[in-house]
């Protein structure tokens, strides 16, 4: 029979790759300032939470449009749009919660006062509105009266594929640029949830006022009269509103106020017409909402395999998409194709969909064919960024509800610090504590659980530094509890795995062979043990709110950390000391002296022979070492 095969530790293979992950964490931290040590301060940052730093606390009553108190489904619904508004895709510290069946108190660290309340109580519905005027921006703070357009003429900047009848579609001269270029996105059938083939794809630009054919000949035209678009087809009050709105690039509020639109009923009503502008500054006068993105049940930002770039999966439910399917055959049928052939048809202008949320216009976009089915792709000049943020606008941008702020609240920092310091102070307590008793219990082996808990704790601290950076995450109270009691957490597995090699020394083992012995039966205890802790967290944090989540997450993270110094480090590193004269001979400060565990046979040492004989071995022979004296005197 085989003898069975004797396993080789290479506790230089797991250090190499505590280096190597401690390295990875470093360059994600650094980025770009790998070469710039004057910028690493700039990387090394902890996002604090609301209790540490500062921030706004909001209480709000919800209720429905029609001022009822809403379900409790409405106020989850509003609580996960709101969560997603304020904390992007990652971890910070924003909280919501309710109180009773209306009132929610809204927690945002690092914001000021004005900023919280727009991001959290914006009723924000989502529409779908026919671009009935369009002014591009021109650069300047009133509307431009300058030059229209002759009854003859239109806009030369703009140019579209016209689908042909035939199979064959015709090609479109390529579209000139402006500075007040209107960037447009399309919407076709999205092509992997329908067979529907897509139109010919087309683009449109638009040119400033100023490059307009025929210069008008007085200058108090009204601003409609050099729009783009169709404005018998806008009422008279939103007309008067559109020819009073001036738009600025980047400002999204201040235009609502301008044009005296203080409230959501105002600019979200989906049954009247408004006007908006872009982040472009460039003006719209818009219809009725003939798709509202509470019909939208996914959006999905992905990079076409096709032309490799950027296009957002949208679908819509039944009662969308029945509306979006005959809102774009009208659209289409009606503006797509002019009825005279002539592709710089004023009417061209009005081929445009634009989707409105808190009053903005997010994109502008324009129908490429019929969108039956509720399936649909809106493709543009998308990047990751802007694909994606467009993506969890769609998703995320409808909130059922309306909202009256009761009160709003600055939160100071003060009393937060103070109780850190209190945390710390009991903290730096606890680990010298521990460190102590490592030394008197466990003598020359308190280096390795002292080194264990420095590299635990360094790793946690990269860990905190990462989430912060790439997840927003913030740190609270609560978490640096969680990473406090981490400390114990790693303490209690080198205890296990110390013990373990201790009682393999006292039945007699060589310290080597002991290592590993002793580490087979601790390192089950130690993965049952961790893993106890890490779903106990788990569990925690899912069924958890509040502050508890934040102690939760933490300790989460610390115990997988923890798993990953004992693997990489704790028991590498005492394979190491075993091949070492003063561990391996079992020195009375190492630790590992088998007369002070009471070993039950005889201990033999370790290390190579040549250095065991330096040692005194008079315990094991029963007799003292001969005086060379004693050859001349005959004394024994």
């Amino acid at each position: 029979m085989a003898a069975p095969t004797k396993t080789v530790p290479h506790p230089g293979r797991a250090l190499a790759a505590l280096v190597a992950l401690i390295v990875i964490m470093l360059l994600g931290i650094l980025g770009a300032n790998l070469f710039s040590p004057g910028q690493w301060h700039k990387d090394f940052k902890v996002g604090l939470g609301l209790d540490l730093s500062s921030g706004t606390q909001v209480t709000m009553k919800a209720t429905t449009p029609t001022g009822g108190v809403p379900s409790s489904a409405e106020m989850t619904e509003a609580i996960s749009i709101i969560l997603a508004r304020v904390n992007g895709t990652g971890n910070s510290g924003a909280e919501v919660q309710t109180e009773g069946n209306q009132d929610l108190n809204v927690s945002v660290p690092g914001k000021t006062t004005q900023q919280t309340e727009a991001l959290v109580s914006t009723t924000a519905l989502l529409n779908f509105r026919e671009t009935l005027l369009y002014q591009p921006y021109t650069g300047t703070t009133t509307p431009s009266a300058s030059a229209s357009p002759s009854a003859s003429a239109s806009p030369s900047a703009s140019t579209k594929t016209n689908p042909s009848p035939s199979a064959s579609a015709s090609t479109s001269p390529t579209p000139s640029t402006s500075s007040t270029a209107k960037t447009s996105a399309k919407i076709v059938p999205d092509a992997k949830a329908s067979a529907t083939p897509s139109a010919s794809a087309s683009t449109k630009a638009s040119a400033s006022a100023s490059a307009s054919p025929s210069p008008s000949a007085t200058s108090s035209a009204s601003a409609s009269s050099t729009a783009l678009g169709n404005p018998a087809l806008v009422n008279k009050s939103t007309l008067a509103l559109f020819n009073k709105l001036v738009c600025k690039p980047g400002d999204t509020v201040a235009w609502k106020q301008q044009v005296g639109y203080t409230n959501a009923y105002d600019y979200d009503d989906p049954n009247a017409q408004i006007v908006s502008c872009d982040s472009s500054g460039n003006k719209y006068a818009l219809d009725v909402a003939k798709v509202q993105g509470t019909e939208i049940t996914g959006a999905t930002a992905t990079l076409s395999t096709t032309n490799n770039e950027w296009e957002i999966d949208l679908t819509l439910n039944g009662k969308g998409a029945s509306a979006f399917g005959s809102l774009s055959s009208t659209m289409y049928n009606k503006y797509g194709v002019p009825a005279d052939g002539n592709l710089e048809s004023n009417d061209y202008w009005l081929d445009s969909n634009a989707i409105v949320l808190d009053g903005n216009v997010v994109v502008d976009s324009e129908f490429q064919g019929a969108i039956p089915g509720g399936n649909a792709q809106i493709t543009g000049n998308f990047t990751q960024a802007t694909a994606t943020q467009l993506q969890n606008q769609l998703k995320y941008g409808s909130l059922p509800l309306n909202f009256k702020i009761l009160s709003v609240q600055s939160v100071s920092a003060q009393l937060g610090r103070a109780q850190l310091d209190g945390g710390l102070l009991a903290a730096a307590i606890g680990l010298g504590l521990v460190v102590i008793y490592s030394f008197l219990y466990y003598r020359g082996l308190g280096l390795v659980s002292v080194s264990s808990l420095i590299i635990a704790g360094g790793i946690a601290m990269l860990a905190v530094v990462l989430l912060t950076k790439y997840q927003s995450f913030t740190l609270e109270l609560s978490g640096i509890a969680g990473l406090i009691v981490a400390i114990g957490i790693t303490a209690d597995s080198f205890v296990v795995f110390f013990e373990r090699l201790r009682d393999e020394v006292r039945e007699g083992k060589q310290l080597r062979p002991a290592v590993e012995s002793g580490w087979k039966r601790a390192r089950r205890t130690i993965l049952v043990s961790d893993t106890v802790s890490f779903l106990a967290a788990l569990l925690l944090y899912y069924f958890s709110i509040g502050e508890v989540k934040g102690f939760a997450y933490t300790l989460g993270l610390t115990t997988l950390i923890d798993i990953v110094v004992v693997f990489l480090f704790t028991k590498p590193m005492v394979t190491l000391l075993a091949r070492t004269r003063f561990y391996g001979n079992g020195a009375p400060l190492s630790g590992l002296d088998p007369a002070r565990l009471g070993a039950r046979g005889p201990w033999r040492s370790s290390v190579p022979r040549a250095a065991a004989r330096r040692r005194p071995d008079s315990a094991t022979r029963g007799t003292a070492p001969r005086d060379p004296a004693s050859r001349n005197t005959g004394e024994a």
